[in-house]
């Protein structure tokens, strides 16, 4: 069932890039060699019981590992460290969760390195060296009708995690994602995209500050995440929160030029500009983050309603429209995703 379909899926779009790569160095039969399938997890994190789903998208394998949280949003893995890094919305506090390859499927994990409980709402990480970025969508002057959010910029070292400060927003924050040093952050409850441009060096204090720009993306009613990987942005549009069915998502290729030519304020157009999936075939109702794979050219989707939650994939989504997912996992409440692949 899910095994079948999450090998298929991504293992059909990796397996003919890697056969193109080995087939074109065919100068020299000796350099000829079988294709070397990658090692590709995605892992997911969601607000029914707080545990991590891990998809291997080589073997089909799905693990579930159980954690102390009830809930949980965002997740990092670090590969150089074989370390999942979870937000836990039930003890509002930064899980360090090691040797995650050498465990057994379904294990019981317990946190080696915990931050200490200042967040209140966490929605998503970023992570930009020994950086570790949470957005927090509390209320932050008590005020709904003024939007505000936080940034909450912590330091690993020594195996610690310490708060190194906060950063208030002039707007309500969801998905967050590093592009270089530039920090993009999702302009809750509507359709906006801002930057904080050389974010980790120029924000080193609490303080309330302006995002560098905000930019309208045209076609979305109102984004939750995104997700980049070379030279491609995916925003995800929730529609009507209260709709199960009306979700999609926005392709952006070339998103550094086109994001860089609208001014602060403006609106990215649709046309020339972006690919939108969208349609009772997709499953879609409230995306609320996506990753891509810019190798497979696979799009993966924590879907939030749809069915009580789901995490999907699209391989090859570029023509847009009402595309079915190349995958369809049940996974309740699902809120995060992370994406991780290797040669071996």
């Amino acid at each position: 069932m899910i095994k079948n379909f999450l090998k298929f899926g991504y293992i059909v779009a990796l397996g003919s890039i890697l056969m193109v790569s080995c087939d074109s160095d065919d100068d020299d039969v000796n350099d000829m060699e079988e294709p070397v399938m990658e090692s590709a997890k995605l892992f997911a994190s969601n607000n029914s019981d707080g545990n991590v789903t891990v998809y291997d998208m080589v073997s089909g394998e799905v693990s579930t590992l159980t954690t102390a949280s009830a809930a949980a949003e965002g997740i990092y893995y670090y590969d150089d460290t074989d370390e999942i890094i979870q937000a836990s919305r039930s003890s509002n506090q930064l899980n360090v969760f090691a040797d995650i390859s050498s465990l057994v499927l379904n294990a019981t994990i317990s946190a080696t390195v915990s931050s200490s409980a200042h967040l209140e709402s966490p929605r998503d990480i970023a992570v930009k060296d020994d950086i570790i970025v949470v957005a927090d969508n509390a209320d932050v002057d008590g005020n709904e009708d003024t939007a505000d959010g936080r940034l909450f910029i912590y330091t690993r070292s020594n195996g610690e995690i310490s708060l190194r400060n906060v950063v208030t927003t002039e707007f309500a924050l969801w998905g967050i994602e590093f592009v270089g040093d530039d920090l993009y952050a999702v302009v809750d409850k509507t359709n906006e995209l801002a930057v904080f441009t050389s974010f980790t060096a120029s924000n080193t204090a609490d303080a309330t500050v302006s995002a560098s720009k905000r930019v309208a993306i045209e076609g979305i009613v109102r984004t939750h995440g995104l997700a980049y990987d070379n030279g491609t942005m995916i925003l995800t549009d929730v529609g009507d929160a209260a709709s199960d069915s009306d979700g999609a998502f926005h392709i952006v290729a070339d998103f550094d030029s086109k994001f860089n030519s609208v001014a602060d304020g403006g609106t990215m157009a649709m046309a020339n500009n972006q690919v939108r999936v969208a349609g009772s075939g997709t499953f879609l109702g409230n995306p609320v983050s996506a990753e891509y794979d810019a190798v497979s050219n696979t799009v993966f989707i924590a879907e939030a309603a749809n069915g009580g939650g789901r995490v999907l994939t699209y391989s090859n989504a570029n023509a847009g429209g009402d595309i079915a997912p190349s995958t369809n996992s049940t996974l309740s409440k699902a809120s995060s995703l992370y994406f991780y692949s290797a040669a071996q």
